[in-house]
């Protein structure tokens, strides 16, 4: 440590040396005073007494005092006491020792009077010794109020510079330590609350301005420090937080596949976990129907800045298309790779879920059809047998009004039997009805084929209807109506031209058949017909409404309107 950096303690070093020195030296200076004034005090004691001894001698003379011997030795005593000879010292001024000096000189002088026969020359000087003595006390007195002055100024020099250099030393101390270390208190409160934007002004080059700088660079290297850790830490956390978004949307999305069926909420659900994705802004998914029109939807908003196309394909099987757009952070190419893996999963068993359905209705029509053919259908066809064997045999009898009558019922019950023979057919017809690989565009292409086929009518078909909003059930009565109207269209209403158009808006599907046929009175009973009955009767059970529109000679319009429903 060189001379600078020790300046501080040095300076409060010698300030406490100066101090001690003072108060030794002041103490010292008291005590020899105190010690030096007790005899002082004893010796003024002593001369006074003498003076009283003085008139006491007098007195013995006066009255032949049988003490006078013993008198004149207490006054021998009192001038040679301890503190009378203590006036011989170095520290009494010249003067009262010369004074003393001269008091025994005179004592002797009176002593050998006092002894001799002429005693009563003493009475006459006794008053002269007396003032001498006076004098003497006088001395004395002057001389301990001086040493007692003397202590009063050395005592207020010596407290007054111990006071003086106390209140350099706490005021030094204060403004080269305390109001650092105070500056250092704050700023290590300031680093404790992570605020590492310290910078203590140095304004000495001692101990505390090189703690102070030593305190800033600390400051600076723990700041970059923890900053550099925050940093890391942010990192790791982003890094964690985006892991554990990653694994959530992903655990969400592959929820959206164990529902009892997948519909496209469950799709749109997938998108709206795609969009969540950090970096991900806007999501579009294209399921590819064979016979249909792709189903399109779309979650946020495309912009057309940086657009990305995944094809979803699985088991070599084509099912559509995703699309998202993305910015900065990019997406991690991973993640949207299983949310690929996802969506053709969810397509693929929404596909298999719809052609399961579709299996498990069509064998139950087939068994309900076989069993109708084997039962109800044989049933008519022997009634129909036995019924042309009972006219036959009542062709050659004889005609007379009850015959006539019986004739009349007879043919009533074979044009009854024909006609239900002949719906049962028709109905054994729709129930054999079936929709191949859960395709409902397909289907009902297949069989718009087969009836343009089986007619020289002209058969146009649009459709917008799509099998991800339709389950099995709805299928098949959409099918069964839309086949009814065809084949009225063809049969009862001769038409050359017949137009299919299923239309879908936000809310409403609308299905129109309408054709160029003779039409029909629409009070007429053939509107009570079977084939309408069960037109009626489909249209309810797809909780729809069913009207139809026609007039003789100007064609007919079947349409049927009902609520979209994404929860089938």
């Amino acid at each position: 440590m060189n001379t600078k950096t020790r300046s501080v303690t040095s300076t409060i070093a010698k300030a406490m040396i100066f101090i001690l020195l003072l108060s030794v030296v002041t103490t010292n200076y008291a005590l020899m005073t105190l010690a030096s004034s007790l005899n002082d005090a004893e010796a003024v004691n002593v001369s006074g007494s003498m003076r009283m001894q003085s008139y006491r001698l007098a007195y013995d003379i006066h009255s032949e005092s049988v003490d006078y011997t013993e008198h004149i030795e207490q006054f021998e005593d009192s001038i040679y006491s301890p503190s009378m000879k203590a006036l011989q010292h170095w520290l009494v001024p010249d003067d009262i020792t010369q004074d003393y000096y001269r008091l025994i000189a005179r004592w002797h002088e009176l002593k050998s009077i006092l002894y001799s026969e002429q005693r009563e020359q003493y009475l006459p000087l006794v008053e002269d010794f007396v003032e001498q003595i006076d004098g003497f006390v006088f001395k004395l007195q002057t001389f301990s109020e001086q040493k007692l002055i003397k202590l009063a100024w050395v005592g207020g020099i010596g407290l007054g510079g111990i006071l003086f250099i106390s209140i350099f030393v706490v005021h030094y101390i204060r403004k080269q330590i305390v109001a650092p270390l105070r500056r250092l208190v704050l700023a290590s409160e300031q680093i404790q609350s992570h605020s590492f934007n310290v910078a203590l002004p140095v304004q000495s080059d001692n101990e505390m301005g090189i703690l102070t700088e030593t305190f800033n660079n600390m400051a600076f290297d723990l700041g970059k420090l923890y900053r550099g850790l925050e940093l890391a830490v942010n990192e790791k956390t982003h890094r964690l937080q985006h892991a554990n978004q990653s694994l959530s949307v992903l655990y969400q999305s592959s929820q959206e596949l164990t529902a009892s069926r997948i519909t496209t909420d469950n799709f749109q659900a997938i998108l709206k976990h795609i969009v969540s994705i950090e970096g991900v802004t806007a999501a579009k998914l294209q399921i590819d129907e064979a016979g249909e029109k792709s189903t399109i939807l779309y979650e946020g908003d495309f912009s057309g800045e940086t657009n990305q196309v995944r094809e979803l394909v699985l088991d070599d099987h084509k099912l559509g298309y995703l699309y998202f757009e993305y910015g900065l952070p990019c997406p991690d190419d991973a993640l949207i790779g299983n949310f690929v893996q996802i969506l053709s999963r969810a397509i693929y068993y929404n596909h298999a879920q719809r052609q399961a359905e579709q299996l498990l209705i069509m064998e139950e029509r087939a068994t309900i059809a076989r069993e109708l053919h084997d039962s109800l259908a044989q049933s008519l066809s022997y009634l129909k047998i036995q019924v042309s064997l009972l006219k036959r045999t009542l062709k050659d009898v004889p005609d007379d009004d009850e015959m006539a009558k019986s004739k009349r019922v007879m043919v009533e019950l074979e044009t009854g039997l024909s006609s239900a023979y002949t719906q049962l057919r028709e109905l054994l017809t729709t129930f054999r009805l079936t929709i191949k690989e859960g395709s409902f565009g397909q289907a009902l292409t297949q069989m718009i084929r087969q009836l343009a086929e089986q007619s020289d009518a002209k058969i146009e078909l649009n459709s917008e209807l799509s099998s991800l909003e339709l389950n099995a059930h709805q299928q098949v009565h959409l099918l069964q109506l839309i086949r009814e109207a065809t084949i009225n269209a063809i049969k009862h209403a001769n038409a050359e031209n017949i137009t299919i158009d299923c239309v879908v808006d936000e809310e409403i599907t609308t299905v129109t058949i309408s054709d160029d046929g003779i039409g029909f009175d629409a009070v007429n009973e053939q509107i009570n017909h079977y084939g309408m009955s069960i037109m009626q009767e489909r249209a309810a059970r797809l909780n729809g409404e069913l009207d139809i529109q026609s007039k003789p000679n100007g064609g007919c319009l079947v349409k049927l309107q009902y609520k979209r429903s994404k929860d089938n």
